[in-house]
């Protein structure tokens, strides 16, 4: 594993401890010796990995729509920067350029990369691992959800091992290392 895609939001949340928790990850990822793929911006908690990551000497590299960056949220202290013209593209890019995905608290936007991810992954178009930082209980209903999908038949039991949950950025880092995929086809044809 080289590069951890990171998703999380442009806002800082109302707590201080998500963008605590943001800078520590950033860090952590670059004493580990692994480089960060995210979307580019300075803002948030995109901005706080960003820059604990880039505090430690670690590789960032951005992925940016161009109309983001008309709205000068580009951060401009990066390893290296795509500029793209959709978010389709960014999406894409940052998938091909990362082996494992990490999400943070975030809104739509994060919710949308990390369900992408996830459904790529019950596809098997990746075997990558994606984890959820669980702080502070953050992303507890959509794991309650998760079950519901799954107690109500719209999901698999077997592909609740697809996502990683932890609220310690040590342990989900470990388990994001340890990884093994899962064999389980979602469709396979018979003969």
């Amino acid at each position: 594993m080289k590069y951890i895609s990171v998703f999380c939001g442009s806002s800082s949340g109302v707590e201080k401890i998500f963008t605590e928790q943001a800078a520590i990850l950033g860090k952590t990822i670059a004493r580990k010796g692994y480089g960060i793929v995210y979307g580019g911006a300075h803002v948030g908690l995109m901005g706080a990995v960003a820059d604990g990551a880039l505090s430690e000497g670690g590789e960032v590299i951005g992925v940016l729509p161009r109309f983001l960056q008309n709205k000068e949220l580009e951060h401009k202290r990066l390893t290296q920067i795509f500029i793209v013209d959709t978010m389709h593209e960014r999406k894409a890019m940052m998938s091909s350029l990362c082996d494992a995905v990490i999400a943070l608290p975030g809104g739509y936007g994060t919710m949308e990369e990390l369900f992408e991810m996830l459904t790529w992954g019950q596809l098997s178009l990746h075997k990558k691992p994606i984890a959820l930082l669980n702080v502070e209980g953050f992303y507890d209903p959509l794991i309650t959800l998760s079950e519901i999908m799954i107690e109500k038949g719209f999901l698999k039991e077997e592909y609740r091992d697809l996502l990683i949950v932890d609220n310690a950025i040590d342990k989900l880092l470990l388990r994001v290392e340890n990884y093994v995929p899962s064999q389980i086809e979602k469709w396979f044809e018979t003969k």
